[in-house]
């Protein structure tokens, strides 16, 4: 396949602010991960300009291969760091953040998943900072029975959010060790036991979908009372990964708006 060409809109400029460092020292002195780093965001230096970050908890090696993402994979062979949550909590107190977004690497060598990880770093904010908002961004916890029940029993967030990611079609290419209605199952459980907290899902475009299969995806989550749906155009990290089928134009993203 050609090497689809990157438009001008899509460019990004290199992260140089002061807020860009200062929060890059925060997380190498707290031995924290974000997202933003570990899958090779473009738009790290908007964000951390704005005080805005990912954290990615559970370290930075992940159990899955995704085609799609940078962030490393290997065995972790059971390691959590117990001061991880705590580290977490006061680094978003001293950000003075309003809203913490928490995602993780896929955990399948922990018997849960990393599920009470997850409540111990929810659990850990709440005693820092009450009246921060928090959303969690997780794994798909496939075979590991209760985990999603742990969080909301014991932790339960403000926004639940487990990424679909693409199109049932290209699971198998993009997203091998994942099922499309399992992840769709998630939520719908989440909303099932937990009515009020909302729930929100996102995709990546670019990857070879096509248009109707878009909206297909966007009834799949109203049929499971899913909330908030996010959008992004795929970025190819590097050469090992799936290159990108096409740049989707911004008209397009407007469509998908309406």
């Amino acid at each position: 396949m050609e090497k689809a060409k990157k438009p001008d809109w899509i460019r990004v400029k290199a992260p140089t602010s002061q807020e860009f460092n200062e929060t890059q020292a925060l997380m190498r002195s707290k031995n924290l991960h974000t997202v933003c780093e570990e899958a090779a965001c473009p738009n790290i230096g908007e964000c951390w300009k704005a005080r805005h970050a990912t954290f990615m908890i559970m370290g930075d090696i992940c159990t899955r291969a995704c085609r799609f993402c940078n962030v490393k994979t290997g065995n972790p062979k059971g390691f959590l760091d117990p001061l991880e949550p705590e580290n977490l909590a006061t680094s978003v107190k001293s950000m003075n953040l309003k809203h913490v977004v928490i995602t993780s690497v896929d955990r399948d060598d922990l018997d849960d998943g990393g599920a009470d990880h997850f409540v111990k770093t929810i659990k850990a904010i709440r005693r820092e900072t009450p009246q921060v908002t928090i959303e969690i961004l997780t794994p798909d916890f496939k075979d590991k029975k209760g985990a999603v029940e742990h969080i909301l029993n014991n932790a339960p967030p403000d926004v639940y959010n487990h990424n679909l990611e693409t199109v049932p079609r290209l699971y198998r290419e993009i997203r091998p060790y994942a099922r499309y209605f399992h992840s769709l199952n998630l939520l719908a459980t989440v909303k099932r036991i937990s009515p009020t907290i909302f729930t929100k899902s996102g995709i990546m475009v670019g990857l070879g979908e096509e248009v109707d299969e878009v909206y297909q995806l966007m009834d799949d989550l109203r049929a499971a009372d899913v909330d908030f749906m996010t959008i992004g155009q795929y970025l190819q990290p590097t050469s090992k990964h799936v290159q990108v089928a096409d740049f989707i134009t911004p008209e397009q993203f407007n469509k998908f708006r309406l």
